[in-house]
């Protein structure tokens, strides 16, 4: 440990010990000086004082693992306000299945050695700000009722929490009950505080329950750490964490929001939650996977280095911003994008989309002030941006894209080559054409009115853009139908006493018989 100095501390309030300048303990009075530096007779009979559930003030006190535990028995493992502040543990620290029935505080202390925390019970708030672990440190099966705060603390070991409860108001259990610690136990649930933290060994947190919020923010995790099968009742908060290690955040439930804005990881990310709103804002990740089950979730400006994957679990996943997103390879499966805006996306064309939902126009025929009054919409899925950019009305489930204010409002030439890069990475071959036809759409009605125009629109008024083979049958019907009405109306329309041509009749004269001839000629 680094040596100590007596005037190094500016926030030590108490009387200090006078058998050496160095030493920061607390006096024990009426000697003094602090219980390390007691004789043996003298503290033999301090410990004798001491009893269950008695108020305990140790502060920058120099225990060893034999002074320790000669305290926690004369106490009976059962303490009343605990003061451990500044205390150097030279031993490993044992506080396994001890009950802290009030306020308990660690702040600034050290442990050389092991830390123990194992069962535990802490019936009001507990605080290690600051607190130097330099081996492992174990609140596996611990529970606080209060506020629980481990801002700041360095853990040169691994941190292991699995199963511990953090903020339950109560347990059931007799011995935590008022009458035999006195004071009454928190009402509400109390927030979990590891701000600042630096966990230099593996850190694990699964089966966990946390009944308030939990922050983590500006954690550092230089090796991996698991909340597998944690819970939280309120949220969770991982603003701007670190992560150089493997990150396995789930299978959890998140009740209300589940924070990773500006989070940096090294290493992959595996996000395994539902039922609450996920918010990956101006991330830097190497890898995420992510499985989410009725959840809503935000990737706006953040960044993906390695391939990923945002999958639907169960029930519903609603992506809510994409814009600024920066991903080589994503793939979204069953993502809900009716109200996700696409046209900000960074790399449009590293977007894998399975099974997603997008916006729709509205069916039917529509009427309005312009030309052509009337409208007829085909059904087809369009992105969110162009929902917006044609003013259509909600859809049914009142989901619609919002363009931040200081993001421009998009343009059919910007839309068109969104559709074009975003249609290679679309699974489904109709939603493939629906995005074809929209580029060609959106690149119709953004060029200006002229020659490219008008070829556009017969293009789209005669065949769809080549995508509509209905309306290219539909009209070979018409015309087929108008040339066969247009013979038949000329075959009815000739005059009635003409209705065919006559032959003439030729008569043959044949020539009378001559006077001349000889009579026996015409006798024979």
């Amino acid at each position: 440990m680094t040596p100590r100095s007596r005037i190094a501390p500016l926030d030590v309030v108490w009387r200090t010990c006078d058998a050496a300048p160095e030493c920061l303990g607390v006096v024990c009075e009426p000697y003094a000086r602090c219980l390390a530096h007691l004789t043996p007779v003298e503290s033999a009979e301090v410990l004798r004082g001491l009893a269950p559930g008695q108020s305990l003030d140790l502060r920058g006190t120099v225990l060893p693992e034999d002074l320790l535990t000669r305290v926690l028995d004369g106490v009976e493992r059962r303490l009343g306000r605990a003061r451990f502040d500044r205390v150097v543990f030279t031993g490993p620290a044992r506080f396994a299945e001890v009950v802290f029935a009030g306020d308990a505080t660690f702040d600034h202390a050290g442990f050389e050695r092991l830390a123990s925390f194992y069962g535990a019970r802490f019936l009001r708030n507990v605080s290690f700000r600051e607190a130097r672990f330099l081996r492992e440190l174990s609140l596996h099966d611990a529970r606080v009722c209060g506020h629980a705060a481990f801002d700041r603390v360095t853990v040169r070991g691994d941190a292991l929490f699995g199963g511990a409860r953090f903020g339950g108001a109560r347990f059931g259990d007799a011995r935590f009950g008022d009458a035999r610690f006195g004071g009454a136990l928190p009402e509400r649930a109390g927030t979990a505080t590891f701000q600042d933290a630096r966990f230099h060994g593996f850190a694990a947190f699964d089966a966990a329950v946390f009944h308030g919020d939990a922050r983590f923010r500006g954690a550092r995790f230089h090796r991996a750490v698991s909340f597998r099968g944690s819970g939280w009742e309120a949220g969770a908060d991982f603003q701007g964490a670190r992560f150089e290690g493997a990150a396995y955040l789930g299978p959890m439930r998140v009740v209300r929001r589940l924070s990773l804005a500006g989070v940096r990881s090294r290493a992959p990310l595996h996000l395994d939650t539902g039922g609450c709103r996920v918010v990956l804002r101006s991330a830097v990740l190497g890898r995420l996977t992510a499985r989410l089950s009725d959840a809503e979730v935000d990737l706006r400006d953040a960044t993906l280095a390695g391939p990923s994957a945002v999958t639907r679990r169960a029930g519903r996943l609603r992506v809510t911003s994409l814009d600024g997103l920066d991903a080589g390879a994503l793939t979204l499966t069953g993502a809900d994008l009716r109200g996700c805006g696409l046209g900000g996306l960074r790399r449009p064309e590293g977007l894998r989309l399975r099974e997603c939902l997008f916006a729709a126009p509205p069916g039917g025929f529509g009427l309005r002030l312009g030309w052509p009054p009337v409208r007829w919409w085909s059904r087809r899925r369009v992105i969110a941006d162009e929902h917006l950019w044609r003013g259509w009305p909600p859809e049914a489930d009142g989901h619609t894209a919002a363009v931040p204010a200081e993001d421009p409002a998009p343009d059919p030439a910007r839309l068109a080559a969104v559709y074009e890069r975003l249609r290679p990475g679309v699974d489904d071959a109709r939603v493939a054409a629906d995005f074809a036809f929209g580029a060609m759409e959106m690149r119709r009605l953004g060029s200006a009115r002229g020659r490219a125009r008008l070829l556009l629109s017969l293009y789209w008024l005669a065949c769809g853009y080549g995508l509509r083979a209905g309306r290219a049958l539909g009209w070979l019907t018409l015309v087929a139908a108008l040339a066969a009405g247009a013979v038949c109306w000329t075959a009815m329309a000739r005059p009635a006493g003409k209705h065919g041509v006559q032959r003439a009749r030729v008569a043959v004269v044949r020539p009378a018989a001559s006077a001349s001839r000889p009579a026996h000629e015409a006798g024979g």
